[in-house]
């Protein structure tokens, strides 16, 4: 058999500095448990009550379940079925405390809304640059599209948005007329949705269109983005012809 050339390695194997062949070391699996002590060390950085209520759901079902079981007349039965409900509900509320920590920490920043809006997993889809931005100010606009129209969700105060959604609005009114339009204002002021209730607020809209019309809205849009600047009166590129005289 003939030998094998010393350049040449198999591949998905590395070299070394002195050529020779050399694994790749296969990325490590983050373990579950792993996730749940990032979430925690996350949660008690803003939240140092998180442990405590922890503990206190889990005795109260094990508790729970021990009462059972004396009522029964098999409490230890009862208690070693008790433990993984109590576990359960400590991971329950670690993670309604973990996205209130999350929520909490990119709360004032811009997009934001974006973030939380990302958390919707079906039935929508959203921009992920802003439709509309005030250089000013910053306050930002974004499109998204479902079965209940197109949505226009906004940050900033209530007054300084107006322009940006009545812009937008007129825009969408020349290529997609009938389409409903909804405008949610995310904020915590008078009349907005708080950054925590965003992703369910928009959710909870009524369905107005069927699925072929949100293909369709959602094609009109894409060619909403790809519409050039209109050329100036008296000038067709497709007829120009170079001036000779001043190439010579």
């Amino acid at each position: 058999m003939a030998r094998k050339n010393k350049d040449e390695i198999a591949p998905g194997v590395a070299a070394d500095a002195q050529g020779a062949p050399k694994k790749q070391k296969k990325p490590k699996k983050v373990r579950w448990y792993h996730q749940v002590f990032q979430a925690y060390k996350m949660t008690y950085a803003r939240d140092r009550k998180v442990p405590w209520i922890m503990l206190g759901v889990f005795v109260g079902i094990v508790a729970l379940f021990v009462g059972i079981g004396l009522w029964w007349g098999q409490p230890v039965y009862m208690s070693i079925i008790g433990v993984p409900f109590g576990l359960l509900g400590a991971m329950f509320v670690l993670a309604r405390r973990a996205e209130r920590a999350q929520y909490a920490e990119i709360e004032g920043q811009p997009g934001a809304a974006r973030a939380a809006l990302g958390t919707i997993r079906r039935g929508w889809s959203f921009d992920e640059e802003p439709a509309a931005v005030d250089p000013k100010t910053q306050d930002l606009l974004f499109r998204g599209l479902g079965r209940a129209g197109i949505v226009l969700v906004t940050e900033g105060p209530s007054g300084r948005v107006k322009k940006l959604v009545d812009a937008e609005q007129r825009k969408l009114s020349r290529i997609l007329s009938g389409v409903p339009v909804t405008v949610v204002q995310c904020g915590n002021g008078e009349g907005q949705v708080p950054l925590p209730k965003l992703a369910r607020h928009v959710q909870k809209l009524k369905p107005k269109l069927n699925k072929a019309e949100v293909g369709e809205v959602g094609k009109r849009l894409t060619a909403l983005g790809k519409i050039r600047m209109p050329i100036p009166k008296g000038v067709d590129p497709n007829r120009a012809r170079p001036d000779r005289k001043g190439m010579r």
